[in-house]
């Protein structure tokens, strides 16, 4: 198959080695687990449980309330402790309503768990979607973007190939070369369930050739009559390869558009990770409670990865990994160049949480004090997207927003090969990400702004239509009164009707008054 070659990027050492050396360890239950009501790009779930509530394992626990969102299961089964907010991995070192399961030791299913469906080839795209929604499944290599949306192309969008991302760039990372090398079969069948739900034609398997081991059993576990449908592939390591626009590109030779999405080609893009959750979701119906988590550095004794439930402390994953090493001094989420520092190591394990890599201090070089750019153009080299970083910068330095969205900002993947080899050590990625935020930010506000103003009209125009009413039914009932007025007949049967009461009244009078009265009224 021939191969193909995006702009940038960077050949770094990828120190996989050091947590592929041993087999993956799957971690016992914790006491406590701290599961956070959001874990995923999109809106936040509702809690459907309350403190004192006794949980199954799988059991949902978060309502989803938006297309944008997923389910939240519990892990195991024990008691819900509490809702608190508690702190959760964030570059701010923010905190945020979080679940609190105290663990009964027995980690039992109810009925909580969903029909396995063996027979997913009999079924439709839309129930398939359904139950990838029901186990709450996100996007597994770092994104969280809800699956269930991602399979559910825009109308009239036909999806030809599904592009499965094995790549694994960035450094230190190997959470999905080790799955792939102990469940092939696993990621192979959750690949035909996704192309069946998509319709698609063929599927394009994408292995760095870095990871000889996970290629070899998955090539393993594919049966022969499906090589045409599900092709291996083997691609050069070249950071950020195992970005989806790049991936697509380098297999492909197809740009996706700059304001489009893969569907606008006919591709979907999934992570290893993620098939293997729906191959567990529909064959044995498990939402998704865990996940692989390398733990990484030279800041880790035991470098290896670990399955670990979801809501499991940092400190209990690195603890499972032989705990800290000495001189240990920064805790990252992610990896070397897309990661972000994590302050207390009490924050749990979410459904985005690939890697934690640490450092000690002899290891880590101070980096040298910001200088001006000097316009080498080095950062324009590397930069995967194609972009102009150094005129990013400039206009997000000085809050030019509108500039800097027509340099093309929201193409920059953060992948951070500019900074890496920025000679004036300036932090390019924070200024991109300052200018993004600003940016959502001002648009949430012009929202706001649209909204209270359409509110306001709308209350104008109520007030104005109630006076118009109002004025048209007074206009009604002055005429109706006039033409009454007017009108002879009404006036004689009005006349009429007084000198009829008159006459009553003077009867009534004469009835009431004694004889000799009568007599002189007579006279």
């Amino acid at each position: 198959m021939q191969l193909h070659r995006f702009h940038g990027g960077l050949k770094l050492p990828d120190h996989k080695a050091e947590s592929t050396a041993h087999p993956l360890l799957t971690m016992g239950v914790p006491k406590y687990l701290y599961v956070p009501l959001s874990q995923h790009i999109g809106a936040p779930t509702e809690p459907l449980v309350q403190p004192g509530d006794h949980v199954f394992k799988g059991q949902r626990i978060s309502q989803a309330k938006d297309y944008i969102c997923a389910h939240v299961h519990a892990p195991t089964s024990g008691r819900i402790k509490d809702i608190v907010d508690h702190p959760i991995p964030h570059p701010s070192c923010l905190s945020a309503p979080c679940i609190v399961i105290e663990s009964d030791a027995h980690d039992q299913w109810g009925d909580t768990r969903l029909p396995a469906w063996p027979d997913w080839r009999e079924r439709d795209a839309r129930s398939l979607r359904e139950r990838v929604r029901a186990a709450g499944i996100v996007g597994m290599g770092g994104a969280a973007f809800p699956t269930a949306a991602k399979l559910n192309p825009r109308a009239g969008k036909r999806i030809h190939t599904l592009v499965v991302n094995g790549a694994e760039c960035e450094p230190y990372i190997s959470c999905d070369d080790i799955l792939m090398r102990t469940y092939p079969e696993a990621i192979l069948e959750g690949a035909r369930i996704v192309a069946h739900i998509l319709g698609a034609e063929r599927v394009l398997f994408a292995v760095e050739d870095n990871k000889p081991e996970a290629l070899r059993a998955l090539t393993d576990a594919r049966r022969g009559e499906e090589s045409d449908f599900i092709r291996l592939v083997s691609i050069p390591s070249i950071y950020p390869t195992g970005g989806e626009r790049q991936l697509i590109q380098v297999l492909t030779g197809r740009e996706v558009p700059s304001a489009g999405l893969p569907a606008d080609l006919g591709i979907v893009c999934q992570n290893a990770g993620t098939l293997k959750a729906i191959r567990d979701a529909v064959l044995h119906g498990q939402p998704l409670i865990s996940r692989i988590v390398t733990v990484t550095g030279p800041g880790i004794r035991e470098p290896r990865n670990v399955e670990a439930l979801i809501g499991t402390t940092f400190a209990d994953v690195v603890a499972a990994a032989g705990g800290y090493a000495p001189g240990v001094d920064r805790l990252v989420m992610g990896g070397p160049m897309m990661g972000f520092a994590i302050g207390d190591d009490a924050v749990p394990v979410i459904k985005g949480t690939n890697c934690l890599l640490t450092t000690r201090v002899e290891d880590t070089p101070a980096p040298g004090p910001v200088m001006p750019c000097i316009r080498c153009g080095e950062c324009t080299r590397v930069c995967p997207a194609n972009l102009l970083p150094q005129q990013l910068y400039w206009f997000a330095k000085g809050k030019d927003f509108d500039s800097v969205q027509d340099y093309g900002l929201f193409d920059c993947i953060e992948c951070g090969c500019c900074a890496h080899v920025c000679p004036s050590n300036i932090p390019l990625v924070q200024y991109y990400r300052f200018a993004k935020q600003e940016i959502w930010g001002r648009e949430k506000e012009r929202q706001k702004a649209d909204l209270a103003r359409e509110r306001f009209e709308f209350r104008q125009l109520r007030q104005e239509r109630e006076e118009r009413e109002k004025a048209e039914r007074l206009a009604r009932k002055k005429a109706a009164l006039a033409k009454k007025d007017t009108d002879p007949d009404r006036k004689t049967a009005i006349d009429g009707a007084i000198e009829r009461a008159r006459a009553k009244k003077s009867a009534q009078a004469n009835e009431e008054a004694s004889p000799a009265d009568r007599e002189r009224a007579d006279r």
